[in-house]
């Protein structure tokens, strides 16, 4: 079972940076989908960004709306996962978690959300605190 850690949650100030970190316990190579997900205090987890690795039918990267033009997804070498967070605002506050498999249907990153957020298999997550 793949197994995620990770890392660089802090407490920061609206406006704020940080990049959080995930090593994997295997690979990710092609044909994955792998992405970040937040669970803010009594909300459901969401889905942040996610990207498919191999040929994609449709987008190869998502970003939810709340995201889009702050938030960066990357993969540094074959087992890392940053995600960059600029402009942090008070309600990016939550626990980040990563996340990654071999979809059995997805070939779009949109698609890879449904397919990460029904894995049953969660790291302990970085929290995140944005003041204003």
């Amino acid at each position: 079972e793949e197994q995620f850690v990770e890392s660089g949650g802090d407490s920061v100030q609206a406006g704020g940076s940080l990049r959080l970190s995930c090593v994997a316990s295997r690979s990710i190579g092609s044909g994955y989908c792998m992405g970040w997900f937040r669970q803010a205090p009594g909300k459901e987890r969401e889905g942040v960004t996610t990207v498919y690795t191999g040929e994609h039918r449709g987008d190869s990267t998502y970003y939810a709306d709340s995201v889009k033009g702050r938030f960066t997804i990357s993969q540094y070498n074959s087992n890392t996962l940053y995600l960059q967070m600029n402009s942090l605002k008070p309600e990016d506050t939550a626990m980040y978690y990563c996340a990654a498999d071999v979809p059995p249907y997805c070939r779009s990153a949109s698609c890879c959300v449904a397919d990460l957020n029904a894995l049953d298999a969660w790291g302990q997550g970085t929290l995140v605190t944005v003041s204003s």
